[in-house]
């Protein structure tokens, strides 16, 4: 499908892009190119293919629930700012 120039000024005019003749002459003749290898993957059989939505394996990426010891009181608060009665001390939100 050969793209025109007004299609292709359209089109930047839609994405807000300015463009050169230049720019506008180089993304024709790209886009022209990129849809008409699109027409060639329309005349595919593809009717025993079935819809997937990936064409990798599905995996779990999340680790196991496991339950392991809290972390003592001193190491969370060793790179603390400030700390007061074995807390964390924030600036106040409220007034």
């Amino acid at each position: 499908m050969k793209l025109s120039r007004e299609r292709v000024e359209h089109i930047a005019g839609l994405a807000r892009l300015a463009l050169s003749d230049e720019e506008i002459a180089r993304y024709q003749a790209q886009l022209s190119a990129i849809l008409e290898h699109f027409e060639h993957l329309q005349d595919l059989e593809t009717d025993d293919i079935p819809p997937t939505a990936t064409v990798l394996p599905l995996r779990s990426v999340t680790r196991a629930d496991k339950t392991e010891p809290p972390m003592d009181r001193e190491r969370a608060l060793a790179n603390a700012p400030e700390v007061e009665n074995g807390c964390f001390k924030v600036p106040a939100v409220l007034e």
